[in-house]
């Protein structure tokens, strides 16, 4: 089967392999669509932290069960969104129910070799079955996770005014699932085309918030300058969520931070989110239809990878496995 490995920040192989085998503890899935995160653009540019090379990135995937235990309760033909969330089930946060902090978190395509390859095991708890949505849809369950477990964390009531920095696909998540609670959703992103986007969700989009004050602040920029700025924006008693994350320290005022006595709060991958990301997508209550930008096949990945930060729109690409990539 053809895999395509990151060999070094700025290189990609495509080497052939054999494909695994049936497992007794695993499941054997069919790669069909793998999204690319900000995660794999990083890795590519060598700013990914926790990152080690050679790596077969590919964490946001839909896949085809092949072959799978009757105890998984999963069929051959299933298709299923994954949850790319390796964790040790032993550590405090485990224990907790919080493995989207696991002590031994390996994350697929970032720790361990992931989706761009056209057949894995995968173990069985990491993936959610639908009979209703498409491929490109269950890839994007894992990216819409990470917005769901952050407007999680600021357990919005309804009331708050909320404002999401940056309109990244982290920030669209975060915009979509913070709507669903019914809150005053405002959105600041510099980019023209990006508030563009955002507004078709019904978020009020700007440039230039003035001076407006917030009761609940999501940074999603993974941007120092940005993050930093932000606490600017909180109103007396506010919470500020850093969706987003840098290599490097973020500094603040601690004499304001005090007297508004602020809630600072980071929010790590996702957690207990992928069944009722994909209720709400079937229901229609989450649209994803405008969320695809751009599209290449594995075969391609090689060659029009490094184009891909500099694409006018881009929002998210989509990897598409072929079956000729299979044999």
């Amino acid at each position: 089967m053809r895999v395509v490995v990151l060999e070094e920040p700025g290189r990609f192989g495509i080497v052939s392999r054999d494909a695994p085998i049936e497992s007794q503890v695993d499941v054997l899935v069919r790669v069909h669509r793998v999204g690319v995160c900000g995660t794999d653009l990083h890795a590519y540019a060598g700013r990914q932290p926790f990152f080690d090379y050679p790596r077969v990135l590919g964490h946001e995937l839909a896949v085809e069960v092949l072959q799978a235990s009757r105890e998984s309760g999963l069929s051959p033909g299933n298709m299923c969104a994954v949850e790319p969330y390796l964790t040790c089930a032993k550590c405090s946060a485990c224990l907790a129910d919080r493995n989207n902090c696991c002590e031994q978190m390996q994350v697929l395509g970032v720790h361990v070799d992931g989706g761009m390859a056209p057949i894995m095991n995968i173990p069985a708890n990491l993936l959610h079955q639908s009979s209703k949505l498409s491929l490109d849809q269950l890839a994007l369950v894992e990216t819409l996770g990470i917005g769901a477990h952050a407007v999680a964390r600021a357990d919005l009531h309804g009331d708050e005014r909320v404002l999401v920095v940056g309109a990244g696909p982290i920030g669209l998540a975060v915009t979509q699932f913070a709507m669903l609670t019914g809150t005053e959703v405002h959105v600041l992103e510099i980019s023209e085309a990006r508030r563009e986007f955002v507004s078709r969700f019904g978020a009020d989009a700007r440039d230039d918030i003035g001076g407006s004050k917030y009761d609940v602040v999501f940074d999603a920029t993974g941007n120092q300058n940005a993050m930093q700025k932000s606490f600017g924006f909180l109103e007396q008693g506010a919470k500020l969520i850093f969706a987003g994350f840098i290599q490097g320290e973020i500094t603040f005022d601690d004499t304001e931070f005090h007297r508004r006595e602020v809630t600072l709060m980071s929010s790590r991958n996702s957690t207990n989110q992928f069944p009722r990301i994909i209720e709400l997508i079937e229901s229609g209550r989450v649209d994803t239809s405008p969320w695809i930008t751009h599209r290449m096949t594995l075969a391609e990945v090689a060659e029009d990878f490094a184009s891909l930060p500099q694409s006018a729109g881009l929002i998210k690409a989509m990897v598409t496995v072929e079956d000729s990539d299979v044999y």
